[in-house]
Order: structure tokens, then C-alpha cells, then sequence
């Protein structure tokens, strides 16, 4: 974390917390993902790790970018792009009932569709798509897909596909 200067706490989940940073290195915003490894078994640590490794191997415009991981004090750190326009969820919540029009809802949804194309086109199925993992920027939208993700390359695919994920609620 001696690369990076905390800003704030951005958001919070099951898998951990997100930070806001600026770098020391180049100035610019990047989110970490904070994740305690420390008690997880062998296997889900291997598992975090390999997310890992599928993130730092996906480069799509639609997709936020990975930038480096490392690990220190007992978590795994994550360090993305930034989405300066923040989630869907909260967009939608601050246009207070005013609707979006047709063309913006049509360019989000062909830009959700083209990122989730890039994922499946390496046999990775994202499991949690959802309004709350779907980041803006200033130049259109970012699918986030970190812990959300499986890779159809591995022998127990199929049973974690089977497996119920994401928000009961969707």
C-alpha cells in the first residue's frame, strides 16, 4: 500500500471493502479492492488468486481495467481503474424518477452486451450482473466482473454453475 494514498472507503462487501486511492506513482484515482485472505482455506485463496489472474488478462473497453494486485497483512489487494460516474444504482436512484430516454438505455445495454460477449469469448460466465456492479466513466460504461466470475476451463465448472449466486434478490 506504500504505492497508494488513501481517499476514502467507496463501498463494502461479502468478498471485503473497496478504497479509493490516488497513486504516489502517476497521480491518478484508482479503486483497491481490499479482501481478507488470511482466513480462508487453501482452496479459496487459490481461487481469489486466480480471479486474479483472469482480471489482469481481460482488456476490453467495456470492462474495468486491472492494474496490479499484491498481497500484504493478511489481505489481497486489488488495484482497478476508477469509474469517476459510479455505479447504475445509484445513477438511477439520483435522476430522482425522471427517466433515462431510449437511446441512452440502448447504448448501455449494447455496451453491457459487447463486454459480456469479450467475457464469454473466454469461456468466463460472470454470475453477478447486476445495477450495483455496473460503473460509469465520463466516456460510457464499465461491467465490473471481479469475484463474480467462472472460468469454464476448470474440471468443477459445471458444479459452480449449478450453484446459486449473486443477490437473492434478482
Amino acid at each position: 500500500m506504500d504505492k497508494y494514498e488513501n481517499v476514502k472507503q467507496i463501498g463494502e462487501g461479502s468478498f471485503g471493502k473497496a478504497i479509493l486511492v490516488n497513486s504516489k506513482e502517476d497521480g491518478r484515482q484508482y479503486v483497491i479492492k481490499e479482501i481478507g485472505i488470511a482466513g480462508m482455506s487453501t482452496k479459496e485463496r487459490r481461487e481469489s488468486r486466480k480471479e486474479v489472474s483472469v482480471l489482469a488478462n481481460m482488456s476490453h473497453p467495456n470492462i474495468v481495467q486491472y492494474k496490479e494486485s499484491f498481497e500484504e497483512g493478511g489481505c489481497l489487494y486489488i488495484v482497478m481503474d476508477y469509474c469517476e460516474g459510479g455505479d447504475l444504482f445509484k445513477k438511477i436512484n439520483s435522476q430522482k424518477g425522471v427517466l433515462f430516454s431510449e437511446d441512452q438505455i440502448l447504448d448501455w445495454f449494447v455496451q453491457i452486451c459487447l463486454a459480456l460477449k469479450h467475457v464469454h469469448g473466454r469461456k468466463i460466465l460472470h454470475r453477478d450482473i447486476k445495477y450495483d456492479c455496473l460503473f460509469l466513466t465520463v466516456g460510457g460504461f464499465c461491467l465490473s466482473q471481479l469475484y463474480t466470475m467462472t472460468s469454464c476451463g476448470t474440471e468443477d465448472v459445471w458444479h459452480q454453475v449449478n450453484v446459486r449466486t449473486g443477490c437473492p434478490l434478482y
